[in-house]
C-alpha cells in the first residue's frame, strides 16, 4: 500500500457527499479486519445529517471538521449485539467486565484503522478523534447508546480540500525493541527525538507555547496531568454507566 506513505490528517473537505454505495461497500470490505472469535465486537454509528453533526461537536471540542465534513462515523466497542444473541440462543454471557471492553475495543479499533486505510486508498480524507474518550458520556447520551456499548473512535470522513504536509514521525530504530524491551536512556532519547525538535514547525510549535522545550508543550499544555486525571475519572464513570465495570 504505497499511498500509506503519503497519507495525511484531513481535516477540511470540499462540499461533496460521499455516496451510501462508497460508503457501506467500504465499511463491508472493512469487516475483514482480524476480530476476536469472529465476533466482530463493534458497531459503526453512521452521521450524515447537519443537526447530527452538530450534536456530536461539542463532543469533540467543537472542531470545525465534525460539521464540515461529509460523515461522522462513531465506532463502538459492541458486546451488546453478541450478548442478546446469546441469550436468545440458551448462551449464558458474562461480557460486563473490563476484559470484554478491551477485546471489543481491539476489535473496534482494527476495524477503524482498516477501514481508514481503504477509504484513503479511494481518495477520501479522514482524520481520527482523539476526544472520543475524552468526552464518552456526551457521544453516549447524543447517540443512545445502550448498555455494553462504548464510543472508541470517531472519524471524520469526506472528499479533501487541503494537501496538507506530513506529519513528522520517530525514526524505526526508536519503536523496535529485539527479542526484549531495552530501555530507553538519556543518549538514546537525544538520538530518537533529534530530528522531531530540530524542526523548524515544532521549534516555532516551543516558541508559541512559551516553552522551553517541545516535550514541555504535550506534558504542561495539551496534556496535563489534571486533564488526564479528570477525563479518566469521566472515562472509568462511563465504562460504569455503560456495564463494562461495576
Amino acid at each position: 500500500m504505497e499511498s500509506i506513505k503519503n497519507r495525511t490528517t484531513i481535516r477540511k473537505y470540499s462540499n461533496r457527499e460521499v455516496s451510501d454505495e462508497l460508503l457501506n461497500r467500504l465499511i463491508e470490505e472493512a469487516e475483514r479486519t482480524p476480530t476476536m472469535g469472529n465476533l466482530q465486537l463493534y458497531s459503526v454509528v453512521v452521521t450524515r445529517s447537519e443537526e447530527g453533526k452538530k450534536a456530536l461537536a461539542p463532543a469533540h471540542f467543537n472542531q470545525p471538521m465534525v460539521t464540515d465534513a461529509s460523515v461522522v462515523l462513531t465506532i463502538c466497542a459492541d458486546y451488546r449485539r453478541t450478548t442478546i444473541w446469546a441469550e436468545n440462543r440458551k448462551g449464558t454471557p458474562g461480557y460486563d467486565n473490563i476484559l470484554s471492553f478491551m477485546n471489543a475495543a481491539t476489535d473496534a479499533l482494527l476495524f477503524t484503522q482498516t477501514f481508514c486505510n481503504l477509504a484513503e486508498e479511494e481518495g477520501l480524507g479522514t482524520c481520527f478523534l482523539g476526544t472520543t474518550i475524552y468526552m464518552p458520556k456526551m457521544i453516549i447520551d447524543t447517540l443512545k447508546l445502550p448498555k455494553l456499548v462504548m464510543p472508541v473512535a470517531t472519524i471524520t470522513l469526506g472528499w479533501p480540500d487541503e494537501h496538507p504536509a506530513k506529519s513528522d514521525r520517530l525514526p524505526l530504530r526508536s519503536i523496535i525493541h529485539q527479542e526484549s524491551y531495552s530501555d530507553y536512556t538519556p543518549e538514546k532519547i537525544d538520538d530518537f527525538y533529534a530530528e522531531k525538535e530540530s524542526l523548524e514547525e515544532n521549534k516555532e510549535f516551543v516558541r508559541i507555547n512559551n516553552v522551553e522545550t517541545l516535550a514541555q508543550v504535550f506534558t504542561d499544555i495539551r496534556y496535563t496531568k489534571k486533564d488526564c486525571e479528570a477525563m479518566s475519572i469521566g472515562f472509568m464513570d462511563a465504562l460504569k454507566q455503560q456495564g463494562f465495570v461495576k
